[in-house]
């Protein structure tokens, strides 16, 4: 495939070895004079796009202040900005004027200032992007905020040195790297845990904002909680007197197995709390740590009443009547339903109201009458809006072929914004005014961040098919085809092998994983929501759970398959499966499994030996619900031992096609000892194969020129085994 390489060299903000070179057009900066030297996407052109971030409406809904990121390849970083328009689109400009991030923009003082992060504190401007105030001068730095309604107080998140697992080291041994643990989640996603989040208060004064205090002091627990957590755990209450907060009050072995945080009230007057998931005398029943929570007593039915499960993201709504949080039933499984749980603050009652929606509840906001709720959700591979009201009765007000990806209030009326994306196109924000249905809701895009760019490619046409699996489901795939589609060629061909291992296969653009770069390079995808995804009903969801080798990799099949036998343009003898996570995981198993159908594999960040993933992961709670029982227990369950006995180490015998594996070592989720031994094990038995490892990167890969050698490794690989005559 030729190298296309990108003109970036005007009017777009740039990056040099002193900082940022400042756009010459700000109103339009990241648009002009990019011009492709090819109607074919490439990495260059996916890290060339500004990508959208956090997002606020005006009080009186007539502006709309927003995060921007861009990035330079060539200087290894990013940069965040902030811009501001009106609330229809227009009249966009850029407020940042700093070679620092500039983060978290929100409205305050009723829409005359704007409120946002920058090295590590808290500023203020006009919204025209004048007249500049630092508020705080914090030493610890903030790390976001959240100001009350009547803006006299403020909550800061902070960090603090936390040493109940690991140890803090001899005053005289400054320059030790040695750490001696104690416990268990001594390390969590990508770094050791030597530090936690607290949620501060603080007063708003004439002269700026005060230091405050914890409102968790000595409380050895992390709020907001790791490790994606933000302010959204927290929520102010309309008077402006208490807030609630999302928090796992566990630490150690009791932290790694369990799932279950809570939803906190935290009365500023008194300086008292209480959980509004659990009475005040609840106990939390004994746990067996090395066996799954699924038949053991804190998941049982009486105990179910006390939200054991995975609670986060309270807000309260606009009468101050109720809270609303996002709810997971059971401890231990952190891919359970997400269900829209609302709180009668005056009796203590919890009901579920999106029963209905048999599917996962993904973000959410009230509507201003206090009595229905906005959200969004996954069904049939694509994520719209619905309104459900305190009764539960359910309406859908979009359906589109896209992902809406978050939701707010757009403070005027019964409007919403939402970011949307889908596989053809980023993250926008948009203005929805929903009807009474979806013909009568109104969509509108108002940010076209990425259309200079867009415009300029041929894009890979989707396409929805249904594929009957081998017990005669109905199974959604998404066929992505090549740029500049011929229908009289056959083209080498990509099944997509999803992760999480319950993440929809649904309308998602990613600037790695983007199934129209490899449409670019003139490759079919094949992407099958198989067994285990969301937005297919409970039961198919819950159907991967301690059967990773079984349905769900006979859907793969039965989706290659199909498009082998059907799709007159995909090259039975060019195939390929391609994943990461557990789509990793997915690779290695169909390594020693596929019957000759592949030519090739790439797995990203996958499980190799399960038996070694059930003690090096640091969320023990996963390996728990998703094997059944630890490797060593003799009274394993049937799943736990066909589990094991599944592990694809155990098929290298019957390994035989080449094999890209690519590791990130500060991947604390799924060890690199697992990339790096299905890659010794392919060499060992004669294979052709690479290694991709990146010693600073996590389970993704976040920095440019990693991007880039991801991608041209990626391809390099494919087009080597794919694409030989």
């Amino acid at each position: 495939m030729k190298n296309i390489m990108l003109n970036i060299a005007v009017a777009v903000t740039m990056f040099s070895a002193t900082g940022i070179v400042k756009a010459q057009d700000d109103v339009n900066i990241g648009k002009s004079n990019i011009k492709l030297q090819s109607d074919l996407m490439t990495p260059e052109a996916l890290w060339a796009m500004g990508r959208i971030g956090a997002f606020e409406a005006a009080p009186d809904g007539k502006q709309v202040v927003f995060q921007v990121g861009y990035y330079s390849v060539k200087a290894n970083k990013g940069h965040q900005v902030i811009c501001i328009m009106d609330a229809n689109g227009s009249n966009r400009r850029q407020l940042t004027t700093s070679s620092k991030n500039e983060t978290d923009p929100t409205w305050i003082e009723g829409g005359k200032r704007i409120a946002f992060l920058t090295g590590g504190q808290i500023w203020t401007m006009n919204p025209d992007g004048s007249d500049r105030k630092q508020l705080t001068n914090d030493k610890a730095g903030i790390e976001g905020f959240k100001f009350s309604p009547d803006g006299t107080k403020v909550i800061l998140i902070k960090s603090q040195a936390f040493n109940e697992v690991i140890k803090k080291n001899p005053d005289d041994l400054p320059k030790a790297t040695g750490r001696v643990v104690t416990d268990l989640m001594y390390r969590h996603w990508d770094h050791y845990v030597e530090s936690i989040q607290h949620p501060w208060l603080a007063d708003v004064t004439a002269n700026g904002i005060t230091e405050g205090y914890d409102i968790m002091k000595g409380e050895p627990f992390e709020c907001p909680m790791e490790p994606f957590g933000g302010i959204e755990q927290l929520a102010w209450s309309i008077d402006s007197k208490s807030i609630a907060y999302t928090c796992r009050k566990k630490t150690g072995l009791a932290y790694a197995i369990s799932t279950d945080s809570d939803i906190y009230l935290y009365n500023i007057g008194t300086r008292e709390t209480r959980n509004l998931c659990k009475p005040a005398d609840y106990k939390a029943p004994e746990v067996d740590p090395t066996h799954t929570m699924k038949d053991q007593a804190v998941n049982s039915e009486d105990n179910l009443k006390n939200n054991p499960g995975y609670d986060q993201n309270p807000q309260f709504s606009p009468d101050g009547r109720y809270v609303a949080w996002q709810s997971m039933a059971r401890d231990g499984y952190e891919a359970d339903l997400n269900r829209l749980c609302i709180y009668n603050l005056a009796s203590g009652e919890k009901s579920y109201i999106s029963t209905s929606f048999d599917s996962n509840v993904d973000a959410f906001c009230w509507n201003p009458d206090s009595k229905s709720l906005s959200f969004i959700g996954v069904w049939h591979g694509c994520v719209n809006l619905y309104n459900v009201n305190l009764k539960g009765e359910l309406r859908q007000l979009t359906d589109d072929q896209s992902d809406l990806v978050s939701i707010q209030l757009a403070n005027n009326g019964n409007r919403l914004l939402a970011t949307r994306q889908s596989l053809s196109a980023p993250s926008d924000i948009y203005m929805i005014t929903p009807g009474k249905d979806i013909k009568k809701t109104k969509v509108e895009q108002i940010t076209r961040e990425n259309e200079h760019i867009l415009s300029q490619l041929s894009l890979g046409k989707v396409e929805k098919r249904w594929v009957k699996t081998t017990d005669g489901k109905d199974m959604l795939t998404w066929v992505i085809l090549p740029s500049n589609f011929d229908p009289n060629k056959k083209y080498p061909t990509l099944l997509f092998c999803e992760g999480g291992p319950q993440s929809p296969v649904s309308q998602f653009w990613s600037y790695r994983w983007n199934f129209q770069i490899m449409a670019a390079h003139g490759y079919v995808i094949i992407a099958p929501n198989r067994r285990g995804l969301p937005g297919f009903g409970h039961e198919w969801n819950e159907a991967v759970s301690s059967d990773w080798t079984g349905q769900c990799m006979r859907d793969y099949l039965s989706a290659i398959d199909d498009a082998a036998q059907n799709l007159p343009y995909v090259d039975k003898d060019r195939m390929g499966a391609v994943g990461a996570s557990f789509g990793g995981f997915s690779v290695y198993w169909l390594a020693g499994n596929h019957d000759k159908r592949f030519k090739c594999f790439i797995s990203h960040d996958g499980a190799f030996n399960l038996e070694s993933m059930y003690t090096d992961t640091e969320e023990a709670w996963f390996s728990n619900w998703e094997y059944d029982d630890a490797f060593w227990n003799k009274n394993q369950t049937a799943d736990a031992r066909k589990t094991y006995a599944q592990s694809p180490h155990r098929f290298v015998d019957k390994w035989d096609t080449p094999i890209l594996c690519i590791h990130g070592e500060m991947d604390y989720r799924i060890n690199y000892n697992q990339g790096m031994g299905a890659f010794n094990a392919a060499r060992m038995k004669g294979i052709p194969a690479e290694l991709l490892i990146y010693p600073d990167e996590n389970h993704w890969v976040l920095k440019p020129q990693n991007g880039i050698l991801w991608q041209r490794t990626f391809f390099s690989w494919l087009d080597r085994w794919l694409k030989k005559d």
